[in-house]
């Protein structure tokens, strides 16, 4: 487990230094002519999906600060710390988006961090006389890192397919633990820019 986290900070790392600055462009100065953007997005990793409504707003020619209210359903199944948990959350995220050239067309990377109200029913040697189970209230802070591109198919309708990871760390917990650590997901995110 040691040797994934190196790894990724190793891989952040990296990308970092290579994404902090924009790509060259010819165009001496660029003025968008929206604001921002509002779309749904849907998140699946291998032990949930989770679907939410994604507010985007511009700082400059290359940044954007975005919020995410949604909800998601969890099935760890025995990933986690027992044999069986599974449950559903709400939550919100913030992030900072940084896009490679004028247009926010193309590739992105962003910095962002979730915040879920979890409740996980977990099950202990389901099927036998020995079965136990309870039901465990968690609050989750995921920071990830998310990788994007943008596709602009119709004026002012947007497609982004994206890839994130990160962790998943149980700030908060009410009843037995339950499962966290590193997470990979796979998204899209479809709407109108404006």
């Amino acid at each position: 487990m040691k040797q994934r986290h190196l790894f990724f900070w190793q891989v952040f790392v990296t990308l970092l230094g290579w994404l902090l600055q924009p790509a060259a462009s010819s165009a001496e100065t660029y003025t968008r002519d929206y604001g921002g953007e509002i779309g749904f997005e849907l998140q699946v990793y291998p032990t949930g999906v989770i679907p939410g409504v994604r507010f985007e707003t511009d700082i400059d020619d290359f940044s954007t600060f975005h919020l995410r209210l949604g909800a998601q359903t969890i099935r760890h199944q025995d990933f986690g710390v027992h044999d069986d948990e599974r449950g559903n959350g709400v939550g919100a995220s913030i992030g900072y988006k940084r896009y490679r050239k004028l247009g926010y067309e193309g590739f992105s990377w962003s910095l962002r961090s979730d915040l879920w109200f979890n409740t996980l029913d977990w099950t202990d040697n389901p099927g036998t006389t020995d079965e136990v189970s309870g039901t465990t209230d968690v609050l989750v802070l995921q920071p990830t890192v998310e990788l994007s591109w943008l596709f602009l198919p119709v004026s002012n309708l947007f497609v982004t397919p994206s890839f994130s990871a990160g962790f998943e760390i149980n700030i908060q917990t009410e009843g037995e633990e339950v499962g966290q650590g590193f997470i990979y997901i796979l998204g899209l995110t479809i709407g109108r820019r404006f």
